[in-house]
């Protein structure tokens, strides 16, 4: 997927990711990459806000897909909006390098003892 994080914590966690390599036949960005991307990003938030001893298991993402890329990279930032003891949710937006919005996407994650 080729996806490289260029900022990560518990409150903010930012990765970008080529779109070559990540097209369906039509050359367009897969949708699929783009909940790979979402779910990295609000994963590995997740994991931080967990804290040690602990993992984040997505159980459930949504996306919707906004508009189409083709080239470049797409970039993806996940912010939580519920960071909880057992449960974490991030909002992740994914968008082109000139900022216009490509997809939305929601993940919840369970936080268990590793």
């Amino acid at each position: 997927m080729g996806i490289e994080f260029l900022e990560a914590s518990a409150e903010r966690v930012v990765a970008r990711m080529p779109v070559e390599g990540n097209t369906q036949p039509y050359g367009l960005l897969h949708g699929g990459a783009s909940v790979v991307l979402a779910e990295t990003v609000g994963s590995t938030g997740a994991a931080l806000h967990a804290g040690p001893g602990k993992v984040a298991v997505g159980v459930e993402i949504n996306a919707t897909h906004h508009r189409s890329a083709t080239s470049g990279f797409v970039i993806g930032v996940a912010t939580p909006l519920h960071a909880g003891r057992t449960l974490a949710t991030y909002a992740i937006e994914i968008t082109d390098e000139d900022g216009r919005r490509i997809c939305t996407s929601r993940l919840i994650c369970m936080l268990r003892d590793a």
